[in-house]
């Protein structure tokens, strides 16, 4: 039996549309539009092409009266949950849930007067049934924050996040998620950590301005796997300077990795070295690229030579160990074909079609 990550951490529930958030329910993967909301038909096009990546949460900007006009036909036509990200201006936080939109999103540093609206808001999303993401953000925390603790550390972020959650409370207001965002995956994962412990609300979890693709994925994947192994995290976003799509790959492949999610194609694929007699690096990619549209979830081992190729077909579903121009093809272990190495990607197809992998 494979290890999993702990028990998950007992958590309220909330609703965006048809998909529930926390108390249980599997970790969701989010991404945000880069399009401009108010040309609703860019949006949701972008939208579709999220949903098809595997997005299960959408969020959009909305830093103008134009962009809040939109949100009626963006929040009816999109085939996923659409949270409007309401920054400065309380007004669209109105609009949003007027417009139908599944959820809200508040940055209360950066929103004016926001502790004085709290009231009015709570009582709008309780009548609509519309739940309310309350998000901090180290890069703009309080002030009143900043000016206690000298910069956004954990303790600040929590203490922000927790103070509004409070103000909603003495409305009677509940339907919260909260998050607590830091680019510093180490900051980042000390505050979910001391808020995990002093709430029960679901959490969204995310490292903000991530970075270019390869560094926000690094940052992401190590924050968020540490968190979700310890069985803290609700739904998730991994911010990357790169098209939102890329963000939902590699949330989805984090959550695979980590048995939260049923794996899809998964290649292991030897890192090559001086023992390799085949150009690992290309084989791996084309094998990629073979089985992507497989319809059945498949572990498949490529491997550059006989020092490991073996051991790994074990663990594998199909495999490949190459060597003097030739690959011997691996069944669940099982050297079943020796081909030529031109031979071995639609070898390994045939293969995987030929077999019953139930």
């Amino acid at each position: 039996m494979p290890a999993r990550p702990a028990r998950r951490r007992r958590s309220r529930q909330v609703r965006l549309g048809d998909l529930a958030v926390g108390g249980g329910a599997p970790v969701s993967v989010q991404s945000m539009t880069t399009t401009v909301t108010a040309d609703a038909e860019a949006t949701l096009r972008q939208i579709a092409e999220l949903t098809a990546a595997g997005c299960e949460v959408v969020r959009v900007a909305v830093p103008s009266a134009d962009d809040a006009d939109a949100l009626p036909v963006v929040a009816r036509k999109s085939p996923i949950p659409v949270v409007a990200d309401i920054h400065f201006q309380p007004r669209y936080v109105f609009a949003a849930i007027e417009a139908g939109c599944a959820a809200v999103r508040v940055n209360p540093g950066n929103i004016k007067r926001f502790d004085d609206r709290v009231g009015e808001i709570a009582r709008a999303a309780a009548d609509a049934g519309v739940p309310i993401r309350i998000g901090v953000n180290a890069g703009s925390l309080d002030r009143r924050l900043l000016a206690k603790y000298g910069r956004a550390t954990p303790e600040a972020l929590v203490e922000s996040a927790l103070w509004e959650c409070s103000l909603f409370e003495e409305h009677g207001f509940t339907d919260l998620k909260l998050s607590v965002k830091h680019h510093d995956p180490v900051i980042m994962v000390e505050a979910y950590r001391q808020l995990s412990a002093r709430c029960d609300y679901p959490l969204h979890l995310g490292v903000t301005e991530a970075g270019p693709a390869m560094q926000g994925t690094v940052k992401s994947a190590v924050a968020f796997g540490i968190l979700l192994a310890e069985g803290i995290g609700d739904t998730i976003r991994v911010s990357l300077s790169a098209p939102p799509v890329e963000e939902v790959k590699v949330g989805r492949q984090i959550l695979e990795s980590l048995g939260l999610r049923e794996r899809g194609l998964e290649i292991v694929s030897c890192p090559s070295c001086g023992r390799a007699q085949v150009d690992v690096y290309a084989l791996a990619e084309e094998v990629t690229a073979a089985f992507a549209d497989f319809p059945i979830p498949l572990r498949v081992a490529v491997m550059g030579c006989v020092v490991n190729g073996p051991g790994e077909a074990r663990e594998a579903d199909l495999g490949v160990s190459s060597g003097n121009g030739k690959g011997q093809i691996f069944v669940r272990g099982e050297v079943v074909r020796t081909v030529p190495e031109s031979k071995i990607v639609e070898t390994l197809i045939e293969e995987a079609l030929s077999r019953d992998w139930t």
